[in-house]
C-alpha cells in the first residue's frame, strides 16, 4: 500500500491555486521534505511548464518512487533524491543540488523539526535560490505571540509532545531568518484548515 497523508489530499488544490499565481513559467522547483509524494505528483502534473524535483530522507523515498511508477510519473516531474536538511550547504550530499533553484517549496514542515534544524533549512534554502526565485512555506504559524485559533494552541501541545523540538512557529522569527538570506516577503495568504500560505522573494 502507498503511503498517504489526508492533510496533503485535502490542500493539495488550494496550495495548487497559490502557486499558479507566483511561479515563474520554466521554473525549476526544489521540494523539501515532500513526505509522500502527493503534492510533488500533483504540482508537476498540473505545472507541466515547471522541472519538479522531490527530495525527502532516504527512508522515505521508496514510498516516493513507488507513487510515481503507480500513478504516473509526468517527464517533468524528477526522481526523488535524498536530502538532509541539517547537512549544509546541500549541495555536498548530491551534485543536482549544485543547481540554482527557482523557487524551493515546504509544506508542513517547519513545526516539525528543532529551530536549529529550521535555522539549517534557511542556510540551505541561502546556497541554492537563484536570484529573483521565491520560498514557498505552508503550515500553521503564531503572530506576535498569539495562535490564530485555539486549535492551533492545542496542536502546538500535541507537536511539542510528539517531535522533538517542534512547534508552531513564530513568523516573526521565520521572517527575520529569511530578511538575512536576502529574502523579501511577497504575500502571507490565509489558508483552510488554520494554515498560512508563505512566500518570500529574493531580490
Amino acid at each position: 500500500m502507498l503511503p498517504f497523508n489526508q492533510a496533503a489530499d485535502n490542500n493539495k488544490g488550494f496550495i495548487l491555486e497559490k502557486l499558479t499565481s507566483h511561479l515563474p513559467t520554466q521554473a525549476q522547483v526544489l521540494e523539501v521534505a515532500s513526505g509522500t509524494g502527493q503534492h510533488a505528483l500533483h504540482f508537476a502534473t498540473a505545472l507541466p511548464h515547471t522541472t519538479w524535483q522531490p527530495t525527502d530522507l532516504p527512508h522515505n523515498l521508496p514510498g516516493i518512487t513507488a507513487r510515481f511508477k503507480l500513478e504516473g510519473q509526468p517527464d517533468n516531474l524528477l526522481l526523488p533524491q535524498p536530502l538532509d536538511i541539517a547537512a549544509v550547504p546541500w549541495a555536498t550530499q548530491n551534485e543536482l543540488f549544485q543547481n540554482r533553484y527557482d523557487a524551493v517549496y515546504a509544506c508542513n514542515c517547519l513545526h516539525v523539526i528543532s529551530w536549529g534544524l529550521v535555522e539549517a533549512f534557511f542556510k540551505g534554502v541561502d546556497a541554492t535560490l537563484d536570484a529573483g526565485g521565491h520560498l514557498f512555506l505552508y503550515g500553521p504559524y503564531k503572530y506576535e505571540g498569539a495562535f490564530t485559533t485555539e486549535s492551533n494552541a492545542r496542536f502546538d501541545d500535541w507537536l511539542k509532545e510528539t517531535y522533538p523540538g517542534g512547534g508552531i512557529r513564530d513568523f516573526e522569527a521565520v521572517d527575520a531568518l529569511a530578511q538575512a538570506i536576502g529574502l523579501s516577503l511577497v504575500a502571507d495568504h490565509a489558508m483552510p484548515a488554520n494554515n498560512q500560505f508563505l512566500v518570500w522573494q529574493r531580490r
